[in-house]
């Protein structure tokens, strides 16, 4: 059957067009504003979210949206320009971001074990529990631990206390319990002077996760913990984790010692229990991790376990990673014979690798996302430095592997100081595939997903980012999660509805 001539003449004359613009405006002195208002509107379309099609609906949404994010940036204190720590009591009385935490924000695809929840809850919760003992470090640190008896002093450390007996002798324990929280984050009222450096503020995130280790790896809290970080997950709109995790071995009170199986068991008892009082949240999964400072041999071992637990947890164990500050720890093309065996014997263990998470250009260390990609990562944690890449970008695009934005983790760590200058917004000015995340919201003094949200479309997308770019981000983070293909659909058609009541509770009146 032929085609309609006139519907041939129609399309090819609008293919021409932009054509003979172009080539009219290059022979013309002056420039022609229909050829400029074209090139213009295809920049737009290869931006995030420059290609959703919006309804009519989501038009009047984002009538809103554009008043709200001009408001935000005619101020004199814009802040994504400014550290997170001073911005955090101006983005919290933001009408933007209250509107950015009531949004259904999909999954958050890049959160660490330990770092999920609000360390108020730890230590005006947990450091209350009976049998919770602390010792004080040379380095003004803490410790904890939960024991029936006192346990022996450790190095470096003061006798150990029972928190009962020590906060019956102090005079104020809002005092002592706020030095607690200071030890268990990063937040300061002087970021800029308390971490000069890449290298101090990197010890002291080191320092806070082995402060906090005592607490959580002791076995009761450490299913209340993950419980209790999903419902701040979920109050923050997001309905799908993918969780960095260490599988600690965790112990009881009496001594005993639980393995990773155990660990990981627990991950799955308390999500059914979770998803059971919560059934419009729809899940959670493990991505096995281990730190980066080990050597290849010790990786080899720990590789075989987590086969294992791929065998044995299926369903909520979604593959391996490796952590720990890239720059002082070994790349990964270190490993690369140790990490090719899975394949190798015909074993599937998915890769979601951190990588390119520096400002050094040139190192061993900034080969990392180009290896991560060669060792068919599914995703590229961080990738701050893809930008200097162009032909590991290109192969990140035609691979479909995307780039676990976390921008206030990269502030915070000093890659980056105002958020403007962020590499993902190149990388959103492409439309390279990318999700958002927030790392380790807890130890920024954050929480859940809506802060990083607002540090990406306020400050990295720029003004003219709209509601497609947040639409497009939202189901970025399930359409790029480990979750399965029919998983992904139903997942999707879930928070589908979730959008669209969101946008219609919130058009403007």
């Amino acid at each position: 059957m032929s085609a309609n001539p006139s519907k041939v003449t129609i399309k090819a004359t609008a293919l021409l067009l932009p054509l003979l613009l172009g080539i009219a405006a290059l022979c013309s002195a002056v420039p022609d504003p229909r050829y400029r208002e074209y090139l213009i509107k295809k920049e737009r379309s290869q931006q995030t979210g420059g290609r959703v099609v919006l309804s009519e609906a989501e038009l009047q949404f984002n009538v809103l949206l554009d008043k709200l994010k001009l408001q935000e940036m005619e101020t004199s204190d814009f802040p994504p320009a400014m550290h997170f720590f001073k911005a955090k009591p101006l983005i919290d009385r933001s009408k933007l971001f209250s509107l950015l935490q009531k949004m259904p924000k999909g999954g958050a695809l890049h959160v660490h074990d330990f770092a999920l929840v609000d360390v108020s809850w730890l230590v005006k919760n947990v450091t209350y529990r009976p049998h919770c003992y602390v010792c004080f470090t040379d380095s003004s640190s803490v410790r904890f631990v939960f024991s029936l008896h006192q346990p022996k002093t450790s190095p470096q450390c003061s006798k150990w206390m029972l928190l009962e007996t020590l906060r019956a002798k102090v005079d104020n324990t809002t005092d002592l319990d706020n030095s607690f929280i200071r030890n268990l984050t990063l937040y300061t009222y002087d970021p800029e002077v308390a971490y000069p450096s890449q290298d101090v503020v990197w010890k002291r995130f080191e320092e806070a996760f082995i402060a906090v280790w005592g607490l959580v790896t002791h076995a009761p809290v450490f299913k209340d913990y993950f419980y209790e970080g999903l419902k701040q997950f979920n109050a923050d709109n997001v309905m799908y984790l993918e969780l960095r995790a260490l599988l600690p071995q965790t112990y009881e009170l009496d001594g005993n010692i639980n393995n990773r199986f155990w660990t990981m068991r627990a991950y799955q008892e308390v999500l059914k229990e979770f998803v059971g009082k919560h059934p419009d949240f729809f899940g959670s999964r493990v991505i096995f991790t281990a730190h980066r400072g080990i050597n290849a041999s010790e990786l080899t071992d720990i590789l075989k376990e987590a086969i294992k637990l791929q065998e044995e947890f299926p369903e909520i164990m979604a593959g391996f990673d490796l952590v720990g500050r890239e720059d002082t720890g070994r790349p990964l093309w270190y490993f690369s014979k140790a990490l090719s065996q899975p394949a190798e014997h015909g074993l599937s263990l998915p890769y979601f690798f951190h990588a390119g998470e520096t400002d050094f250009q040139g190192t061993d260390v900034d080969q990392n996302m180009l290896d991560a990609l060669l060792l068919n990562t599914s995703r590229i944690g961080h990738g701050f430095a893809l930008v200097h890449h162009p032909t590991t970008k290109a192969l990140s695009r035609q691979m479909g592997v995307a780039v676990e934005v976390c921008p206030i983790s990269n502030q915070v760590l000093k890659l980056v100081s105002d958020l403007r200058n962020h590499p993902a917004a190149m990388l959103m000015s492409e439309g390279h595939p990318l999700v958002i995340s927030s790392d380790d919201p807890a130890l920024f003094g954050a929480s859940g997903l809506s802060y990083d949200f607002y540090e990406a479309f306020v400050g990295i997308a720029g003004l003219k980012s709209d509601v497609g770019t947040l639409k497009e981000l939202a189901v970025n983070s399930i359409r790029y999660s480990s979750l399965s293909p029919q998983q992904k659909e139903e997942a999707l058609s879930i928070w589908q509805k979730k959008w669209e009541r969101f946008v219609v509770e919130n058009l403007p009146q």
